[in-house]
């Protein structure tokens, strides 16, 4: 499976050549960067298991023997640095509400994954327009968009393994099956069962308009509104902009909100406040997110949080937020100087 050109690489590679090392493994990097977040669901986790795979499979590269490509072999070491992961890790707790001079509504619900993080789409040039395999059942936008990579979290470690594997990426049961180090039933079992849990957590949208694409018209007449309508605290603009049924989260605080009444209520006690917003666009997940800052009396904007939208024709049907300690990661600064 190594190609001719590869040989010399790999044999170097064997040597403890670090150069030669890199040069095998940095056209991975960025899949399998994604990779380790839709099993982890958490950028900064993500990124610790991508450098703890590239680490395991720089010191057990004598164990290589090239039956199976390279790809494939880093998917192996990744795959499983992440089920560990999932398995020893002590989830992070839900943040208590820390929004000053803000009383929330009472929430819809509280959900049930609150270590969610977004992924920026920065990082996504090169990792999700690869080649896939004939299995792959998604599209490579949904299953990185935030409503996707939230249903994954719910699903038990080695189900979400193999889910991610079969019907994302595309590989064959028999690959799936060495992977994880089981059987082609087992997997195919896994995969069964996976796919029940995944629809009942995401379920298809036929019903709903499918969402503008990046960067068109529509999405950007759709961002500019809500920019004004946030800026100024206009509550009917930004009303106007929501479907029926908008959903609201925003973790690591556990509340969630559904419906437009009780989301035009929630957004209304953020407006009262009395507080000037500024923000400003970028994306995330492949979906329209604006970093979040609050002008204080010096003029100065400090950044809040990170809000990303999901879109369904010409309207807003999912707002997620996340705290500020995100905004490093999308290149945004923590504060905004005087206008």
């Amino acid at each position: 499976m190594v190609g001719e050109m590869s040989v010399d690489l790999v044999s170097r590679a064997r040597a403890g050549d670090g150069d030669a090392f890199r040069e095998l493994t940095e056209p991975h990097r960025r899949e399998l960067q994604v990779h380790c977040y839709r099993m982890l669901g958490s950028f900064q986790d993500a990124e610790d298991a991508l450098q703890e795979t590239l680490l395991a499979a720089w010191q057990g590269f004598a164990a290589f023997e090239g039956r199976a490509s390279m790809r494939t072999w880093l998917y192996r070491i990744a795959t499983n640095r992440c089920l560990n992961a999932r398995r020893s890790a002590s989830r992070r707790r839900a943040k208590e509400w820390d929004v000053p001079n803000v009383e929330p509504p009472e929430p819809t619900r509280l959900g049930e994954v609150v270590w969610l993080e977004p992924f920026p789409d920065a990082l996504l040039e090169g990792a999700i327009d690869g080649p896939l395999g004939p299995e792959a059942r998604y599209e490579q936008t949904e299953s990185i968009s935030l409503a996707f990579v939230t249903a994954l979290q719910i699903l038990p470690p080695r189900q979400l393994a193999v889910l991610i594997l079969r019907d994302v990426l595309g590989f064959h049961a028999s690959e799936v099956a060495d992977m994880t180090d089981s059987s082609i039933e087992s997997v195919k079992s896994a995969l069964k069962r996976a796919r029940v849990s995944l629809q009942q957590r995401h379920p298809t949208t036929d019903d709903r308009e499918p969402p503008p694409a990046s960067d068109s018209p529509t999405e950007d007449a759709i961002v500019a509104k809500f920019m004004h309508a946030w800026e100024s605290a206009d509550l009917d603009a930004l009303v106007d902009l929501l479907t029926d049924d908008v959903f609201m989260s925003m973790p690591p605080m556990p509340f969630e909100y559904e419906g437009r009444d009780v989301v035009a209520r929630f957004c209304a006690s953020i407006f009262r406040a009395g507080r000037t917003f500024d923000l400003v666009p970028t994306r995330a997940n492949g979906q329209p997110a604006f970093g979040a800052y609050v002008r204080a009396p010096n003029g100065i904007s400090h950044g809040i949080g990170l809000y990303v939208l999901t879109l369904a024709g010409d309207r807003i049907c999912t707002m997620t937020r996340f705290d500020n300690s995100v905004l490093p990661w999308f290149g945004l600064p923590r504060s905004l100087p005087s206008r």
